[in-house]
């Protein structure tokens, strides 16, 4: 498995704003949205361009390389990656969007699916898991599951922070699968929280308890 952690000063500058309590919640949304967009360049590095001919401004036609293929698909997992949609969509704004409900059983740690709304033709798009914390992994194994079960073959994990634990979840249950954090931190804690960590990044991001 190839995880790809993003390098760099101001990633690490907008990360530890995120872990201050004091970050109230508008702009804990916004830097997650900045950092978002950072992560979304360096996952889309490896975009294919394909020769087209466009008309230029003199009135002429010109040969240029463009990404022409499907448009890619957002997987945003309820609820806390839909924080990081619009830092995705602020690079690529023409993207679908495949919206994954999960929630985390308190008691088993483990991730129960109430929702799945996946794009027109997924199978055939670049897929972008968006979910800013790979804690067990458990949630974000389940999503990439669930995306191979409909035949997509292109996936990334694109999160905030990420636990070695939830890393190795990954590697046991989709090699195949990049990860590109921002950040990758200690541990977790006995509940599961990743360590330092910043929280609970959904309720952070929305303001709940």
């Amino acid at each position: 498995m190839t995880v790809r952690p993003v390098s760099h000063p101001v990633i690490t500058h907008k990360i530890n704003m995120l872990r201050d309590i004091g970050t109230k919640p508008k702009d804990f949304r916004q830097i997650v949205t900045e950092v978002t967009s950072l992560l979304t360049y360096e996952a889309t590095r490896d975009l294919t361009l394909e020769k087209t001919t466009i008309n230029e401004w003199q009135g002429g036609q010109m040969e240029v390389e463009m990404f022409l293929e499907e448009d890619p698909s957002i997987v945003p997992i309820f609820r806390a990656g839909i924080g990081m949609q619009e830092g995705f969509l602020s690079i690529i704004p023409n993207a679908k969007i495949s919206y994954i409900g999960y929630y985390r059983d308190e008691e088993t740690l483990r991730p129960k699916q109430y929702y799945a709304k996946l794009a027109e033709n997924v199978q055939n798009r670049r897929n972008y898991v968006l979910d800013p914390m790979l804690a067990t992994g458990g949630t974000t194994s389940a999503v990439c599951s669930l995306l191979k079960k409909a035949g997509v073959k292109s996936i990334k994990v694109l999160c905030i922070l990420a636990a070695p634990e939830g890393l190795a979840k990954m590697e046991r249950d989709h090699p195949d699968v990049e990860i590109i954090p921002a950040v990758i931190d200690e541990c977790l804690n006995e509940k599961g929280y990743i360590m330092p960590g910043l929280g609970d990044a959904g309720d952070r991001l929305f303001g709940t308890r």
